[in-house]
């Protein structure tokens, strides 16, 4: 018990580091304003990221409709912020609520269905519904159409915009993690790593598959509200498919079932281009093979062998994944 408030504290004070570096390098000017403009989408690409990965990397589905519950909790949120006149201080945090809860139900409404089927099929099914989503709004003109949501509450400043995002982001990591190494998380794991042997002991698939596609849909919901209040101006088009492509990639590359892996591929992701931006000649020959080497490396059994052995042990030498194999008695209890 020592041991984890020990874990907790030391982790709190990490996180409260980095937001404290960030924040005076911004203050003292040290970062130009164009990677300040960053800071607020690579938090919104790792709120993203991770959220994805508890459907992708821990429940095992592939699904490409991220995009689509995006834009849905970004239009709901950001139409609030713009008809509601309440204080920022109450107001926010309220679209940011409504942007994920309007993606959970549709979560909901998606993946009842679509959860029934497995690979290449629910991928094309969760497609189908982000291109069809961007379709509707597209010709709703209550919602801007072609030309956009505009009118959206943007940031007072680059500084309290990367706060805001920064505790989302936070939250957001707490929580998928809390959820993986929970026994709800031990029971979502089992049914990646083999679906048969986990409804045979009782594990109840289909509400677990429904748990992390819905809590996936909400984080994406809340990441749409950021969005939209970054930029001040939504557009359909910015939710395609490619947008889905975009994060599955971020994830692919972190490695699937790694919540480090998929904050750093974030960072790194977003970055890069950027980085690279002034050898225009050859950016993106630098920007392949950057990504080549990073598959490469994640797939290397020597890496994987070093990662395992960094991986920090629960009680009893157990990981999480082992304690997977072992949700069935704790379902039943």
């Amino acid at each position: 018990m020592k041991k984890k408030v020990t874990k907790n504290i030391l982790s709190a004070c990490i996180v409260l580091a980095v937001y404290l570096v960030i924040f005076a390098l911004v203050q003292l000017g040290v970062l130009s304003r164009h990677y300040q403009s960053l800071l607020v989408p690579i938090g919104i690409n790792i709120i993203l990221a991770v959220s994805l990965n508890l459907t992708v990397g821990f429940l095992g589905e592939l699904t490409l409709g991220h995009a689509g519950f995006m834009s849905v909790g970004a239009y709901a949120g950001c139409l609030f912020s713009i008809y509601c006149d309440l204080p920022v201080a109450i107001e926010f945090p309220l679209s940011l609520i409504i942007g994920g809860l309007t993606a959970a139900i549709f979560g909901i409404i998606i993946g009842i269905p679509a959860l029934r089927l497995k690979g290449d099929y629910l991928a094309i099914v969760t497609l189908a519904f982000g291109e069809i989503i961007r379709a509707v709004i597209t010709n709703l003109d209550f919602l801007g159409g072609a030309g956009g949501l505009k009118g959206i509450d943007k940031y007072s400043s680059t500084t309290s915009a990367f706060t805001t995002v920064f505790i989302v982001l936070v939250i957001t990591v707490l929580v998928i993690k809390n959820l993986v190494n929970s026994r709800h998380g031990r029971a979502i794991c089992s049914i990646r790593d083999n679906v048969i042997a986990a409804e045979s002991v009782g594990i109840n698939v289909v509400f677990y598959k429904l748990l992390a596609f819905v809590t996936a849909a909400f984080f994406a919901g809340a990441a749409g509200v950021l969005y939209g209040h970054n930029l001040g101006i939504l557009k359909p088009g910015t939710f395609d498919f490619n947008k889905s492509i975009e994060i599955l990639v971020i994830v692919v590359l972190g490695g699937m079932g790694s919540i480090t892996g998929s904050i750093i591929s974030a960072i790194v992701i977003t970055l890069l281009p950027e980085v690279l931006r002034g050898l225009d000649d050859y950016r993106l020959l630098i920007y392949s093979v950057v990504l080549i080497a990073m598959m490469l490396l994640n797939n290397n059994p020597k890496f994987n062998e070093f990662k395992e052995k960094i991986k920090p042990k629960k009680k009893g030498g157990k990981t999480v994944k082992d304690d997977a194999a072992q949700s069935a008695d704790g379902e039943v209890e």
